[in-house]
């Protein structure tokens, strides 16, 4: 992985993010309930907090939880649930060093197909069918992981030249049509909730 991805608005961050499958992943996992920037800001600083220039999944597997909470909950922290999501992360970690030696990368290298590859994202912890297409129509948008049938798999967020998701994103002109379009579907559902009343 060498790409360039605009993600967290942030040079180093978003460095970070195009090198390295982990960050990429993590980024991913703390992309919910809060500003997508924010959350993908996050890989790179705790990278920073833990001195190094990229994540290692046995490292953060092997770390004491309550010193990695502390880790995430530092200010800035990194979410606005530090310790709910250094425990998610943890668990991702912990997944890929079980099932994939550590080598995030290794969840897509190789994979036949977008099906096999959406149940291998589906697999992670804290990756739900949704959080899954989203990442799946990442890979295959912009991170050139797109294997056949790549964007049947991931549903709507493998429409070419739509702006859904974080897939969309390259650069702030598409990320203001990600949030907009965002912002419709919450007031849709918003909408339809009250019209149930």
């Amino acid at each position: 992985m060498d790409v360039t991805l605009h993600l967290a608005q942030d040079p180093a961050a978003d460095a970070l993010l195009g090198r390295s499958a982990l960050a990429a992943l993590t980024g991913m996992l703390l992309d919910q309930q809060i500003p997508m920037e924010w959350a993908f800001k996050g890989p790179r600083t705790i990278a920073d907090r833990l001195g190094t220039d990229d994540l290692d999944a046995h490292e953060i597997a092997a770390m004491d939880p309550e010193a990695f909470a502390a880790l995430l909950s530092e200010k800035p922290a990194v979410h606005r649930y530090p310790g709910s999501m250094a425990k998610r992360i943890q668990q991702l970690c912990q997944y890929l060093v079980e099932h994939y030696d550590g080598d995030a990368e290794a969840v897509w290298r190789g994979v036949d197909s977008g099906a096999e590859l959406l149940r291998r994202l589906e697999d992670l912890p804290g990756f739900g069918k949704q959080k899954a297409q989203i990442f799946l129509a990442l890979l295959g948008k912009r991170l050139g992981v797109a294997p056949e049938g790549w964007r049947e798999a991931a549903g709507a967020y493998g429409e070419a030249k739509s702006f859904r998701s974080v897939a969309d994103i390259t650069g702030p002109e598409s990320l203001a049509k990600v949030r907009a379009h965002k912002q419709e579907m919450k007031a849709a559902a918003k909408a339809a909730k009250a019209a149930k009343r």
